[in-house]
């Protein structure tokens, strides 16, 4: 009997959702979102269609920086449950055909962390901080910082201690920085890899990955020269010992970077056989909604990864990031963390046109795709928030120039017509969310767009079903007007993307299996995706309709 060949594994092509725990559903109605609650709406991921979930931390933390300050990484917070709870949800989201994969922060601890607290409570140059980065400051007295780097969250990244010392933290205050030049530092983290496994999860996003090593003489970032703390040679090694950890389980749990590295010479050898599995494609979520711009970040992404075999990873949205919605209605599409600020105009109705369109481009494409909760239900970006109820440290750090990250945090509306929309729980104690939500989400609810064949979320779930059953091959782009994206995927799929200012007839037989928007006359509107199953006819149950009109080029 023939051998059936292995399956590829689950990792590559995976459509993964990312929970923001805070703000996804509280389970005990105190106002801010749990484990509890997770494991009462995991229907709603099943029904969905994705095949895994990541969870931001739900690690012990003050908060500092919405829970990427952790103070043990091997509890649960207990405004969000136990660990057993993690044990169950971990177990039962298994149950129901959902990978898990827990969050992994190495650059750093909160302030709170036992380490940190025997570091500030021994001398100088004692070995509880040699697990840090304590130096001496410059100037005459030591008032100034050792080097000239800058927080990513604004200001100075050193902090001076009691005793006259500065620590370094390339966040907040709250989060100094481990040395990765520190064996215990090192093994600690390979513990706690091992720690998660054991519980089940298939595997680790790794917050800041490129980050984690600095130059161990800490001098002054040069205009020239090789960077301090970014993408150091160094930090290959560590990610060698954590895939030969990740390697040892059966199967094999996977390791998925948050890079940011422009170079993708240099961002591919994350992504060689022995290191990580997949790293986050920011290129493509920075891009504006232009087609030019984003056929030459498909084709640079796919160039990257094919000499290493690694899958593309691909994403719109995430916790850090303005929502789809908004950012594609402005004037400027891109995304930049520089460019955040206050009373950006924005135009709903287009934003939301474009931002159905490029859930089908992006679920399209080839690789594994990550879809940032609420993102399937066509959340705006919240950019009135009050400002007393503003957690985000980019929003202080900046001086209240930045509006920060909570606007795509707010938590999410299941049910009903008024806030908090099914969040909390019928006994909710206070009924009021951590973060208030819109007074006229009402239309956006998971429970007001289910079975509307026009919803963002119907279109999504369509979309995750079809992707599994109709999409496998490589990318192969076909000739096309001005601003509009065309290829194909496979013997029969072809993807058409208008991003240009006017309707495109399209000249393709197939089945219409699906559109973000309706065809008028044969014709593709602008900022408008279609799916076709080329030469197929319509089977039963399937939305959409046969076109085949003359595409021609302008």
């Amino acid at each position: 009997m023939a051998q059936q060949p292995e399956s590829p594994p689950w990792w590559r092509d995976a459509a993964v959702y990312q929970v923001y725990p805070r703000s996804f559903a509280d389970g005990d109605g105190d106002g801010v979102g749990d484990l509890a609650g997770i494991r009462a709406r995991l229907p709603h991921l099943v029904e969905l269609g994705v095949d895994a979930v990541w969870f931001n931390p739900w690690y012990p933390s003050p908060q500092k920086d919405g829970g990427y300050d952790i103070s043990d990484y091997r509890a649960v917070d207990p405004a969000l449950g136990t660990l057993d709870e993690a044990e169950k949800l971990i177990a039962e989201a298994a149950g129901l055909g959902l990978h898990t994969i827990v969050d992994i922060v190495p650059n750093h601890v909160s302030d709170r962390h036992p380490w940190f607290r025997a570091a500030l409570a021994a001398p100088p140059g004692s070995p509880e901080r040699e697990r840090f980065h304590f130096r001496d400051g410059r100037g005459e007295h030591g008032e100034l910082p050792p080097n000239n780097w800058r927080s990513e969250f604004g200001g100075r990244p050193w902090t001076r201690t009691a005793d006259g010392q500065w620590y370094l933290h390339l966040f907040a205050a709250e989060q100094p920085d481990l040395n990765w030049d520190h064996p215990e530092v090192r093994a600690e983290h390979e513990a706690v890899l091992r720690f998660w496994f054991d519980r089940g999860a298939a595997g680790v996003r790794i917050d800041s990955a490129g980050l984690l090593v600095k130059d161990p003489a800490l001098p002054d970032l040069a205009p020239d020269g090789p960077h301090p703390y970014v993408d150091r040679d160094e930090l290959h090694q560590v990610y060698r010992s954590w895939r030969a950890v990740a390697d040892s389980y059966h199967p094999p749990r996977a390791l998925i970077g948050e890079v940011w590295v422009p170079d993708a010479e240099r961002f591919a050898r994350y992504l060689r056989p022995d290191e990580l599995h997949t790293a986050f494609n920011f290129d493509f979520l920075a891009r504006p909604w232009d087609a030019a711009q984003l056929r030459e970040s498909i084709d640079s992404t796919l160039a990257a990864h094919a000499p290493v075999g690694a899958p593309a990873t691909w994403v719109l949205a995430n916790h850090d990031v303005t929502r789809t919605a908004t950012r594609y209605g402005r004037a400027d599409t891109r995304f930049d963390f520089a460019a955040k600020a206050f009373g950006i105009p924005t135009d709903p109705a287009l934003g939301r046109r474009r931002a159905r369109a490029a859930a089908l481009l992006t679920l399209a494409l080839p690789g594994s795709v990550y879809l940032y909760q609420g993102e399937e239900l066509g959340l705006p970006e919240v950019e009135d928030l009050p400002l007393d109820r503003l957690r985000d440290p980019m929003h202080h750090r900046s001086g209240g120039t930045d509006p920060g990250r909570d606007g795509c945090r707010v938590p999410l509306p299941w049910s009903g017509t008024t806030p908090p929309y099914g969040f909390t729980g019928p006994g909710a104690a206070t009924g009021e969310p951590w973060l208030p939500q819109p007074a006229d989400w009402a239309a956006l609810t998971v429970e007001a767009q289910t079975g509307d064949p026009d919803s963002v979320l119907e279109l999504y779930r369509t979309a995750l079903r079809l992707r599994r059953t109709r999409i496998t091959g490589a990318l192969r782009w076909r000739p096309a007007p001005e601003g509009v994206l065309a290829f194909d995927r496979g013997p029969g799929f072809t993807c058409l993307v208008n991003l240009s200012p006017r309707p495109v007839p399209i000249d393709i037989p197939g089945e219409h299996l699906l559109s973000s928007d309706a065809l008028t006359d044969r014709h593709l509107p602008s900022d408008a995706a279609l799916w076709l199953l080329r030469g197929a006819r319509r089977e039963p149950g399937e939305r959409g309709r046969t076109v085949a009109a003359p595409m021609t080029k302008r």
